[in-house]
């Protein structure tokens, strides 16, 4: 019988008090108390709240599945002032006539039963309306990746009405990844123009995961650190991949497992017993995936390196990373795996990928770009010895798993030496 059949739904939630703690900090329902800010977040924050004071405001907040969109978004919106009037659409598989009607909805119309034509007049005067009372008036679109191109477009023309001044519409499109690259398309070349800025959230690194645990725990009202033990925190993020989500998932079923073992703190028999429950395999990707592992936990295991990057300027090498399977960030802030101390390179600039396929390089859309050889990429799979431009520097990729191969092959070919065939 696993650790929770044995806990049984009648202790329910009691082990709150065993562990100290006045409310559940792992609860996977969206609450602003419970946000953490890591610079990611921050930065996404920072740039819907730019919506406000940039009278043509319109920006793109993308992130995995699970990495916190929504619940920054309900902080967003707890922070508007009296004088913004926001509407919020998050049913997002509609036509453009359905999408109208959802958006004058929540600004508190009942415009069903009316044509297209009637009801882009009403959003019309309702807008010129408030702008003329003083007010800002933002639309946020979450789940947007559900968006069709119509619909698109229909936003693109909604986020040019204007008075004789300026814009009165301020527009944030929220979603996952995919919306990033349906924006990318040809064909919404005009919307994306009208973008003032966009930002992409990842998974959070090693050491934001474990300050979001500790948040997470104080918020909750534990105050005695290390209800963790140290030794789990590697473990939960090869599971998690660093997307919140899941942490949320594992460590709330880790505790219950070590409640059910009667344990005051967590130990890494108990994130084993909580990833047993689950189902898990470890984390692949950021994207949702698992990869299948035949064996126990191996904290010790040897590290096997996918990728080399020398970082060079100049033709000057200042410095060489190993990476094994997993995704780094290169840019010019100090917490980036490659940090790049330059003016031409974005905070987070660029981003690399690496698993047993190779190494794939996407630009978390910086200001100068990212080129492989002459061409400008959005995001490329590399070839051993590519060479990656970020403003000034740049990065020579070298794929480990071909020299790996290699060293294989010369180990078959080895011949045996004559002192093995003496003792023979």
């Amino acid at each position: 019988m696993s650790p929770l059949e044995r806990l049984g739904y009648t202790q329910e939630m009691s082990y709150l008090a065993h562990f100290k703690l006045a409310d559940q900090p792992f609860r996977l329902t969206p609450d602003p108390e419970y946000v953490y800010w890591s610079k990611q977040h921050a930065r996404a924050k920072a740039y819907m709240e730019s919506t406000i004071w940039l009278a043509d405001g319109f920006v793109v907040i993308t992130g995995e599945i699970g990495s916190g969109k929504t619940t920054l978004l309900q902080s967003f919106l707890e922070e508007l002032a009296d004088d913004v009037v926001c509407a919020v659409v998050s049913q997002t598989q509609l036509n453009a006539t359905e999408f109208l009607q959802a958006v004058l909805t929540e600004f508190g119309f009942k415009p069903f039963n009316k044509r297209k034509v009637e009801l882009l007049d009403m959003l019309n005067m309702f807008l010129i309306e408030q702008y003329s009372s003083g007010k800002k008036v933002v639309l946020i679109v979450d789940e947007a990746q559900n968006l069709s191109t119509r619909v698109l477009e229909e936003i693109r023309l909604l986020s040019g009405i204007e008075t004789h001044k300026e814009k009165v519409l301020r527009i944030i499109l929220a979603g996952q990844p995919e919306l990033k690259e349906t924006l990318e398309s040809p064909k919404l070349k005009q919307l994306m123009q009208r973008v003032r800025l966009r930002f992409h959230i990842g998974p959070l690194d090693r050491r934001e995961m474990r300050e979001y645990i500790g948040h997470r725990l104080s918020i909750a009202g534990r105050e005695a650190p290390g209800l963790f033990e140290e030794a789990c925190f590697d473990v939960i993020h090869r599971y998690t991949g660093g997307i919140p989500r899941l942490v949320n998932t594992l460590c709330d079923t880790a505790l219950l497992c070590a409640f059910a073992e009667e344990r005051q703190s967590v130990g890494i028999a108990d994130i084993e017993s909580a990833i047993e429950e689950l189902g898990w395999q470890e984390h692949e990707s950021t994207t949702g995936r698992f990869a299948a592992l035949s064996r126990k936990i191996d904290i010790d295991r040897p590290k096997r390196y996918l990728t080399r990057i020398e970082l060079r300027s100049d033709g000057e090498s200042l410095g060489e990373y190993f990476f094994e399977a997993g995704r780094v960030i290169a840019g010019r802030s100090p917490d980036n795996e490659i940090y790049i101390k330059s003016k031409y390179v974005s905070r987070h600039h660029a981003q690399l990928t690496s698993d047993e396929t190779g190494c794939i390089v996407e630009d978390l859309n910086s200001t100068n770009g990212v080129f492989v050889g002459d061409d400008r990429v959005k995001k490329h799979k590399l070839e051993d010895g590519d060479v990656v431009s970020m403003g000034v520097h740049e990065l020579v990729y070298t794929d480990l798993r071909q020299a790996e191969t290699t060293a294989e092959a010369l180990q078959l070919d080895q011949p045996v030496e004559e002192s093995a065939i003496n003792e023979t």
